[in-house]
């Protein structure tokens, strides 16, 4: 930031800091950013809350305890990695926050209740639908100031040129996707091999490695999971001008009337 470059630094030195700096501060504000809210706090944070759900899912208890810690960290999450650079209210916090684990709890819960007399391994798969139903709730919530003021649009060189929010739903939908696709293998992968571990015996002479394992098998697939899925779309996204609202578009041609292509910051 300075413009220096010390003696003998490298180019693999200098991009290794470029990759500190852009996981640590926000691409927008320039803030530094809450450490368990970063992407690379993700898999040792989700390992352990994820594997925690998927083992202890039996008891109503367990249910509402390791969904509000879910979408606690979740709300941590998407707050951090918001787009734009325009400040959140604490109301608005509150009602997101709220909003998602509500959500999270009542589909947890409902669907706990309908999959009582249904196999095992159905029961399993309550967690992953409670925590694809928490995602379509807690973002859009934790974002809704994108959606009703837009995000910064830019041309290929950074230059601002206005707020979209034809720009913030698909940012936001996006977001959804992936968020929904990283947490896909780690709730539906770990289920299947625990409920056949669990028939053998070496868990049941053994039952306290039933959490570290299952644990474990949650780590194995977010190590692969997290970083795909925050590539499925790019985080400085793009989209035709012609798809922005009519009077963004025409703002944007009294700037530049020959340009096509806008681009943003999704957030992840």
């Amino acid at each position: 930031r300075a413009g220096t470059v010390h003696p003998g630094l490298t180019e693999d030195q200098l991009w290794r800091a470029k990759y500190i700096y852009d996981s640590a501060f926000h691409p927008d504000t320039g803030e530094k950013m809450i450490l368990v809210g970063r992407m690379s706090a993700q898999v040792p944070m989700n390992m352990t809350i994820t594997g925690c759900m998927l083992t202890f899912y039996r008891t109503t208890p367990a249910v509402l305890f390791w969904q509000w810690v879910n979408q606690s960290f979740n709300a941590v999450v998407n707050y951090t990695n918001r787009s734009g650079d325009a400040p959140i209210t604490p109301s608005q916090l509150g009602t997101a926050y709220v909003s998602a684990t509500t959500g999270a709890v009542v589909t947890a819960l409902g669907l706990k209740s309908l999959t009582k007399h249904l196999p095992a391994i159905i029961g399993r798969y309550v967690p992953f639908a409670a925590v694809a139903a928490a995602n379509c709730i807690n973002i859009p919530l934790m974002r809704q100031r994108e959606l009703k003021l837009g995000i910064p649009v830019t041309d290929e060189n950074g230059n601002r040129l206005g707020e979209s929010t034809a720009a913030a739903q698909k940012a936001i939908f996006q977001v959804v996707v992936s968020r929904i696709g990283m947490a896909a293998p780690a709730m539906a992968i770990p289920p299947v091999i625990m409920n056949m571990l669990e028939k053998r015996a070496f868990l049941k002479r053994y039952p306290y490695l039933n959490a570290p394992l299952q644990v474990s098998l949650v780590g194995l697939c977010l190590v692969f999971a997290t970083p795909l899925c925050c590539a499925l779309f790019p985080q400085k996204s793009s989209m035709p001008v012609s798809s922005l609202e009519p009077e963004v578009q025409d703002q944007i041609r009294k700037k530049d009337p020959w340009l096509e292509t806008v681009y943003f910051n999704k957030g992840l």
